[in-house]
């Protein structure tokens, strides 16, 4: 007899990302109209030349391809906290913060210190795909809050206060938002502190994009003497420093949170690659000018992509925008959004994602990750959506 796999991994979704690339696997694309990708969001410019020229340097020194401490090297901490702190008003120390790999582990280092099976998660939708992947592989109830297009993108508090149980743990949300892109204004993520603080359960905010929030700084938690009773910051370096590959990610707590998930960290990966660490702590001392140019180039590309997009001819309706994402609205009644992804990717030579791989009642939707194309590449993009329509 076989031996069986997990009941709850036989219900998670298959990592949507990989879904669509197979549907264009083993395709060759004519020059003419080569594959135009806002599936992924990854930065289409590399990594500052400093920084390869400063990691270039550290590959003879043996000590790069050992381990560090669980929790990271205290110096690529210490840079973490002071960038935060830069960017905020105020930070965490140096040790309330933890490397990891990518942000996608340090959300689950917090779940798993936060949940147990049978636990609940509030989530307003659309959700970012991994999170409710991780939720349901942990036997934790993913809480969704339903997604109202009036409100571009927005939660919805008196929602989310409803839906707080007995088995809640936490709330959590993505700003700027993955998919939507739509950013959180602070006294939002205030409101939603001191619903967690009435509560007795934690706010946990993955900032992945916090880099490209213009203006000032995204929220004031960390200047509230009392963040680390109720508050979890997801950070990554990997857009901020056009890193993704690294796997460049901080989970930022109280030292006696993080105190319990390096039990996890140990277990699960001992600790964060070496030389990505290296390549944040430059990255958070060095690079403030090179950052804020990128910002304001990803600025200029989201006011690019909605002016494109947002006219009478093009059936697709943009709901909401903004950091590396919008949020469109396809316009074919009856067919899923898998459907319609797909008949971009086959027809149109263009791979986005679906929108009910980000939640459930999402099928009329689409996450484009324009991000990742050049300003340049905009008009082209958007005619592959009037053919469609």
């Amino acid at each position: 007899m076989k031996f069986s796999v997990s009941p709850h991994i036989e219900q998670v979704h298959f990592p949507p990302i990989s879904e669509v690339k197979t549907w264009i696997a083993g395709r060759t694309f004519p020059q003419e109209r080569p594959l135009i990708d806002l599936c992924q969001a990854i930065p289409d410019y590399p990594p500052a030349p400093q920084l390869i020229d400063h990691l270039r340097s550290l590959l003879d020194d043996p000590t790069v391809a050992k381990y560090s401490p669980d929790e990271g090297l205290p110096e690529s901490r210490t840079a973490i906290a002071a960038w935060l702190a830069r960017r905020y008003g105020a930070g965490p120390s140096a040790a309330e913060v933890c490397l990891t790999v990518g942000a996608s582990q340090a959300f689950w280092l917090a779940l798993t210190v936060l949940c147990q099976a049978g636990d609940e998660v509030v989530v307003p939708l659309p959700a970012y795909f991994d999170h409710p992947m991780a939720l349901a592989t942990l036997g934790v109830k993913c809480a969704g809050i339903p997604f109202d297009p009036t409100r571009g993108g927005q939660p919805d508090l008196e929602r989310i206060a409803a839906a707080i149980t007995s088995r809640t743990r936490a709330i959590l949300l993505v700003t700027p938002s993955n998919p939507t892109g739509a950013i959180l204004p602070a006294a939002t993520i205030r409101a939603l502190f001191e619903l967690a603080r009435q509560r007795g359960i934690a706010l946990i905010l993955d900032e992945t994009y916090n880099a490209f929030v213009p203006g000032g700084a995204p929220h004031d938690l960390f200047l509230d003497p009392h963040w680390r009773d109720h508050f979890i910051h997801i950070a990554s370096f990997g857009k901020t420093f056009a890193l993704t590959g690294y796997r460049a990610g901080a989970l930022v707590a109280s030292e006696r949170f993080l105190h319990h998930a390096l039990k996890v960290q140990d277990s699960m990966v001992v600790c964060a690659p070496h030389l990505t660490q290296h390549a944040i702590r430059y990255g958070c001392e060095e690079l403030d000018t090179w950052v804020a140019s990128n910002t304001t180039l990803m600025q200029r590309r989201h006011d690019a992509f909605r002016a494109a997009f947002d006219i009478a001819a093009n059936r697709f309706e943009l709901v909401a925008s903004g950091a590396f994402f919008a949020w469109v609205k396809h316009p074919f009644p009856g067919s899923t959004g898998r459907e319609v992804a797909r008949r971009l990717a086959l027809e149109a030579n263009l791979i986005c994602l679906p929108g009910e791989v980000f939640g459930s009642g999402l099928e009329g939707y689409l996450r484009l990750a324009f991000g990742n194309i050049t300003e340049a590449q905009i008009p082209a993009a958007v005619a592959r959506f009037i053919e469609l329509s």
